[in-house]
C-alpha cells in the first residue's frame, strides 16, 4: 500500500467515525416518564446538531415563572415530519409534552406539542396524546 493511499484510508476512516463518537446519550432523561406542561414559547432554536425549544412555565406551586428547555431532533428529521423554524412563535401558549430530566432539573426530551386551542404544533406525533404527569406541582 502507498503512503498515498494509507494517507487517505486513515482520513477516511476519521470522517467516517467522528460523527458517531460526537454524539451524545439520551441517557439524562426519564423515559419511563412523560411530562405535560402549559407554556409560554421564548425560543425555537432550529440548529444543528439539536433544535431546542425554550419556554416559561409558570410553577403552580409558587406561582412563579420557570424557564425550561427541551431538546428536540435535528432541523432535517424535524422537518421531515413537517416543522418549520416559524412553527412556534415568541410568546404562543402551547402544551409541551416531554421526557423529564432524571436530575429533575428543567428540561427534557420533547415529544410533542399542541397550541393552548388544541391543533397540533408542525410536527408532532398524531398519537403523542397518551397519558402525562402534570409538570409544575
Amino acid at each position: 500500500m502507498t503512503a498515498k493511499a494509507k494517507l487517505f484510508a486513515v482520513v477516511a476512516f476519521a470522517a467516517f467515525t467522528s460523527p458517531a463518537v460526537a454524539h451524545h446519550s439520551f441517557a439524562m432523561f426519564d423515559a419511563d416518564k412523560t411530562i405535560s406542561m402549559s407554556a409560554t414559547v421564548k425560543e425555537l432554536e432550529w440548529t444543528n446538531p439539536h433544535s431546542w425549544m425554550h419556554v416559561t412555565v409558570v410553577d403552580e406551586a409558587t406561582g412563579q415563572p420557570a424557564d425550561w428547555s427541551f431538546e428536540m431532533g435535528s432541523p432535517g428529521q424535524l422537518g421531515s415530519r413537517g416543522m418549520k423554524p416559524d412553527s412556534v412563535k415568541p410568546g404562543d401558549k402551547i402544551i409541551v409534552r416531554a421526557h423529564p430530566m432524571k436530575d429533575g432539573s428543567h428540561g427534557g426530551q420533547y415529544m410533542s406539542a399542541t397550541f393552548a386551542d388544541g391543533r397540533p404544533v408542525a410536527g408532532s406525533p398524531r398519537n403523542a396524546n397518551g397519558p402525562a404527569e402534570e409538570a409544575g406541582k
